[in-house]
């Protein structure tokens, strides 16, 4: 089985019978038992974790719960998406209007 050759040997690229370095020859070592391992420890993690936290969920209504009335998709977008908006617009906006670093009027 030939060598592969480094690329501090002075063959061009292209040499009849020479193969290129490859980058990533020692990538595909990882044990297939440690991945197995890992794989079964995050999916039983997060198992664990969604089945301890089906209260968070609020299946059931708690003692003196009193929701109000539900938003709609305008009210929802206008809360979540539309105000985020115009507070972050008028935040840069004072910013770039007060900014005193560039003085125009000085040559």
């Amino acid at each position: 089985m030939p060598s592969v050759r480094r690329s501090s040997d002075c063959r061009p690229y292209g040499t009849p019978d020479e193969r290129p370095v490859q980058p990533f020859a020692t990538l595909g070592t990882v044990d297939k038992k440690n991945t197995l391992r890992a794989g079964s420890v995050a999916a039983g993690t997060t198992l664990m974790m969604l089945l301890l936290s089906s209260p968070a969920f609020a299946l059931t209504r708690d003692d003196g719960d009193d929701p109000g009335q539900g938003l709609s998709v305008a009210e929802t977008l206008g809360w979540f998406v539309a105000a985020p908006l115009v507070i972050f617009l008028v935040i840069a906006g004072l910013v770039m209007v007060l900014d005193k670093s560039h003085k125009q009027g000085q040559v």
